[in-house]
């Protein structure tokens, strides 16, 4: 089975700017594209552990005529082939079944809100759900069509952090681009990190794809962040929790988010590792 990307297309500026950076981040790591158009505004995911309904706001139905013809010349643009989705199984007349048995997700910033309302610093709470449900790792997209020439992993030692890491090795295989890797080292020791890559056995790994591993001993976390580059995909490790039903990212993504305008690529705690 062939490494396949899922994205909901929305006939729109924006969703055209999102389209462009799911096809061109197919093209890097060599995956295949599958396109959701949309009939209604509501579908459900089924997840292993959670059933997620989508509700996408009114734009992912603009001019449902024209909706196949642009993602058409978008993908005959980007020189790539792409499998429209059509659902075959509804829980209701107007609630269509989604399979989740893809490899990656594309998202906007958020799916549910009015692009109107959609700021820098936020990300919507339905795509909070997926990341925190979905066994795949979800591509969060800048406003405007940006390439990426580098890959940046934060890492911070944790379980998840080890995933991000690896989904970092992944796609540097894949698409053949540099790796760096950044960490805010707060009260823990250089070697306590390099101890961490050591027990996970990733230190060969680390050798090979990574070509620098910037450690942040001083200076404000905020400040230090502005040493990724603007074009590079950056990887993060997620991990959820519920309070009033908002999915929570932990304090350093949720800073990193609302401060860089660069994709997202992010692991959530149930994410499997493939290779």
């Amino acid at each position: 089975m062939h490494t396949q990307l899922f994205h909901i297309f929305r006939n729109t500026p924006l969703g055209r700017e999102t389209l462009l950076q799911s096809i061109y981040f197919c093209k890097k790591v060599g995956a295949s594209l599958i396109i959701y158009i949309p009939e209604f505004t509501k579908f459900l995911m089924y997840f292993e552990n959670d059933v997620v309904q989508i509700d996408l706001d009114n734009s992912y139905l603009t001019s449902p005529k024209t909706a196949l013809k642009h993602a058409k010349e978008l993908l005959d643009q980007g020189r790539i082939k792409a499998r429209f989705l059509k659902p075959k199984n509804y829980t209701a007349s107007t609630l269509p079944d989604i399979a989740t048995n893809f490899d990656f997700m594309c998202c906007p910033r958020s799916i549910s809100d009015l692009s109107s309302k959609i700021g820098l610093g936020y990300i919507g709470p339905r795509v909070r759900r997926i990341v925190n449900s979905a066994r795949f790792p979800v591509l969060i997209t800048s406003p405007v069509f940006k390439k990426w020439r580098s890959i940046a992993v934060f890492f911070g030692g944790s379980t998840n952090a080890v995933n991000a890491l690896k989904l970092g090795f992944r796609l540097s295989r894949a698409s053949e681009m540099p790796l760096s890797v950044y960490t805010h080292m707060e009260k823990a020791s250089k070697e306590s990190y390099e101890e961490i890559i050591k027990n996970e056995n990733l230190k060969e790994e680390m050798d090979r794809y990574v070509s620098e591993w910037h450690m942040f001993e001083r200076g404000k976390f905020e400040e230090n962040i502005y040493d990724v580059p603007h074009d590079a995909l950056v990887v993060l490790g997620a991990y959820g929790h519920s309070l009033i039903r908002s999915i929570l990212f932990g304090g350093k993504m949720e800073k990193i988010q609302s401060i860089i305008t660069n994709n997202f690529l992010i692991a959530g705690p149930n994410y499997a590792l493939t290779k």
